[in-house]
């Protein structure tokens, strides 16, 4: 039995799926070590196959030496999607880091096995919060959609706009660290006039030894305050995604 396979259309959805596996690997919440690569390898031929109509009219050359840049532009398009979009997600965890860091929880950071690396508390626990919030909200929906958004806008025979991405990098890591100070700042203050109540108390009573009680004191203020700043993390997070989606729409020149 002979079967005529379409040659154009089957390598324009490899090339988009390319493009879809590079992002899955960098994008959270799908860059998760807890999805198999069989199951990431899928989902990027599955994300590629509705856009088939779009790439099958912008197939490049079909010469060997043309699909080969092509593949490896297609897999730069897509870890340079996924990384502007992990890293404006990077600014919760980075809140929590900089809890940790003033709240004296840094000193027992642990093993990440997701992440081979190791992870401090309340940075482990605001991004885990995090991609719950994501999913509980279809904020995965929006980030799928501004992805799918960037075949149409940066189509398979595109040149990619290196100015327009490095504009981006350099506004997103900006973004990053004000977006985590916004989160973490209020309680970093009231860590530091503990601070300072407790170097005023050792003046005043060095006996009382106030530097040995500030560890349990600061513990206790990040505990009680981390909670409230949870409640505020659902407002956050929907800003973030669509600074995300956003910037990925800008970056395919939409």
């Amino acid at each position: 039995m002979n079967a005529d396979i379409p040659i154009a259309e089957l390598l324009a959805i490899l090339l988009g799926a390319c493009r879809a596996g590079a992002w899955m690997a960098i994008c959270p919440p799908f860059n998760s070590r807890l999805i198999p690569a069989q199951v990431k390898a899928l989902l990027s031929v599955g994300l590629a196959l509705p856009m088939a109509p779009y790439l099958r009219d912008t197939l490049p050359s079909l010469e060997t030496s043309a699909l080969l840049v092509s593949v490896a532009m297609q897999i730069f398009v897509g870890v340079g999607l996924g990384f502007i979009t992990a890293l404006l997600f990077a600014a919760l965890q980075a809140a929590g880091d900089l809890l940790d860091l003033f709240g004296g929880f840094q000193l027992a950071t642990a093993y990440d096995p997701m992440g081979y690396s190791q992870a401090s508390i309340f940075g482990r626990f605001y991004n885990l919060v995090a991609i719950t919030l994501l999913f509980a909200s279809d904020g995965h929906q929006l980030i799928l959609r501004g992805f799918l958004q960037s075949f149409r806008t940066m189509p398979l025979d595109s040149t990619f706009s290196f100015e327009t991405f490095s504009r981006l990098l350099v506004s997103g890591i900006g973004e990053m660290f004000l977006s985590a100070l916004q989160i973490a700042g209020p309680l970093i203050c009231v860590l530091f006039l503990a601070d300072v109540a407790l170097g005023l108390l050792n003046r005043v009573a060095p006996a009382l030894n106030a530097f040995q009680l500030g560890f349990p004191i600061k513990i206790f203020l990040v505990v009680t305050l981390a909670g409230l700043a949870i409640s505020m993390l659902p407002g956050i997070l929907h800003a973030l995604v669509e600074r995300a989606v956003t910037a990925v729409v800008r970056l395919g020149g939409g």
